[in-house]
């Protein structure tokens, strides 16, 4: 496969890896709401933030959406949107990698961009998740009129690329059929099974065509033979059209004369909803000027300069997720993904860094909470409630030498030696020495939140007395144990199957 080389693309394949694992620390005073909840407004560099995000949520995320800075050569306002083309494509490579590692294997990722670097982001895209799970180019009518002063052509679409994690387990949800489109459906020769559409009776000829399905069919009305185009045949054989005929499917016209007929699909039967295309158009997911007025509306004193409109994320997320799914967005901007995650009932992750991730985000998301009713509100018959938590990336979790904070907690250190030892997320919160058992093999962790603590009587020291005390672990057969010391001999350990790792040499970097 074809991949994308660029200067400084060696830095780029190894960012994820090399960035910085930083602990995650709420800020409760900016945190609104319901105090249980598990929506996170994280305010940060979003590398670092995604990578700290990692042991708790790799594989877990349903949806991501993210509006990256499009690499226009403009000035924004909240963005340095004009960066060399090599610096954008290793800003965005690392980003992606641990997007993917976050998504769920049935999850899908969003990306808007426009023709700048879309070409590039595709092949990038290509690389890291995989040709094949491409699923498509979405075009999104941004804008509806033509730009005169456009010294070229008037741009006015941007692209949305989908992919799944794994296009063999990831399936979209059908759109709920719009006033317009349950318009068609009628009943003009008042048929006792409902209203109905007609579709087409005929399809194209192929080169294996079967010669059955070219035939002449009897208009009753007329007693006129009926043949389709030559180019064409009928899409049913002749026993399939005479069981048509006898269920009353077969649809002539008004007056009965059509030169060929049409299938009658009732709306009772036909699929509840409709395919999503890929040409979304802006009187349907809404445009530029949608989301300006909805950021207006929300704060007229900062507006910001690219915003999205709800109506656009709607769209999304009612293709890509169920109630209660977990949405994630590392470029929030103005929060409309959180915002319309919020609103839709699915948990989301918000990152965004500098200042405007309270004077925008937070602000924003402090009056959907309070049930503000803009944007997609009175569509989904929004009300208010629920809440989220405001988080700021803390201190390190390894220092340059690679060693442990000293400040670290044992959530915190579980989790990442769960994630470390595993590559999943621990589920549920750390609170035993037993962090779980995967495949075969238990795994406990001997900490009491201090590092160097050696003292037996501490509780870090893997000693007799320790063992004998560590929950259910009679019942295991194979068992990893982290702790500061071990004072048991080899034997002992061989003889119990305990592999023991030390705190802090063996608790590596993600």
């Amino acid at each position: 496969m074809p991949i994308l080389h660029w200067l400084n693309k060696d830095q780029a394949v190894t960012a994820a890896q090399k960035s910085t694992y930083r602990l995650l620390e709420e800020v409760p005073e900016l945190s609104y709401g319901e105090a249980d909840n598990e929506n996170l407004l994280i305010q940060g560099d979003n590398l670092e933030a995604l990578k700290a995000l990692i042991p708790f949520y790799a594989g877990k995320v349903k949806c991501i959406f993210i509006d990256p800075p499009y690499n226009t050569q403009s000035a924004f306002e909240h963005y340095d949107d004009n960066l060399e083309h090599s610096k954008w494509l290793s800003l965005m490579y690392p980003r992606l990698e641990l997007l993917r590692e976050l998504l769920s294997e049935d999850g899908s990722i969003w990306i808007t961009i426009d023709d700048h670097e879309a070409h590039y982001l595709k092949v990038m895209c290509d690389e890291v998740f995989g040709r094949r799970n491409f699923i498509a180019n979405i075009m999104w009518e941004k804008k509806f009129s033509p730009q005169n002063d456009a010294k070229w052509l008037s741009q006015n679409h941007d692209h949305i690329f989908l992919y799944a994690k794994n296009r063999d387990g990831w399936f979209p949800n059908l759109l709920k059929r719009s006033l317009k489109q349950s318009r068609n459906f009628k009943n003009p020769d008042n048929d006792p099974r409902g209203a109905w559409s007609s579709g087409d009776y005929t399809c194209a000829k192929s080169k294996n065509e079967r010669p059955n399905l070219y035939y002449p069919i009897v208009n009753p009305n007329t007693g006129e033979e009926v043949w389709p185009n030559p180019v064409r045949v009928w899409a049913y054989d002749q026993k399939s059209h005479q069981q048509n005929v006898s269920e009353n499917l077969i649809w002539w016209g008004v007056k009965g004369t059509n030169s060929v007929p049409r299938l009658k699909k009732f709306e009772t039967v036909v699929r509840e909803g409709t395919v999503p295309t890929t040409v979304w158009r802006h009187d349907d997911v809404g445009n530029n000027q949608t989301a300006k007025r909805e950021i207006l509306a929300l704060n007229k004193a900062h507006p910001f300069s690219t915003p999205k409109p709800e109506s656009l994320l709607q769209r999304v997320l009612e293709i890509a997720t169920n109630p209660n799914d977990l949405v994630l967005d590392s470029f929030l901007g103005s929060g409309t993904t959180a915002a319309v995650a919020h609103k839709m009932n699915r948990r989301y992750i918000g990152i965004e860094m500098g200042e405007h991730a309270q004077t925008h985000c937070q602000t924003r998301l402090k009056k959907v909470v309070d049930g503000e009713q803009g944007g997609i509100s009175k569509a989904v018959d929004w009300q208010g409630g629920g809440g989220f938590r405001f988080f700021k990336l803390g201190e390190a979790v390894f220092d340059e030498y690679g060693s442990l904070n000293s400040e670290i907690k044992f959530p915190t250190l579980a989790a990442h030696i769960w994630y470390l030892e595993n590559k999943t997320p621990l589920q549920g919160q750390a609170d035993s020495p037993l962090l779980g058992v995967n495949n075969g093999t238990a795994y406990y962790l001997l900490y009491n939140g201090i590092l160097g603590d050696r003292r037996p009587q501490g509780g870090n020291v893997l000693t007799s007395a320790v063992l004998n005390e560590l929950p259910d672990i009679q019942n295991q057969q194979k068992i990893v144990i982290y702790g500061e010391s071990c004072r048991l001999g080899a034997a002992r350990l061989q003889q119990a199957n305990i592999t023991f790792k030390q705190i802090p040499y063996d608790v590596g970097m993600l």
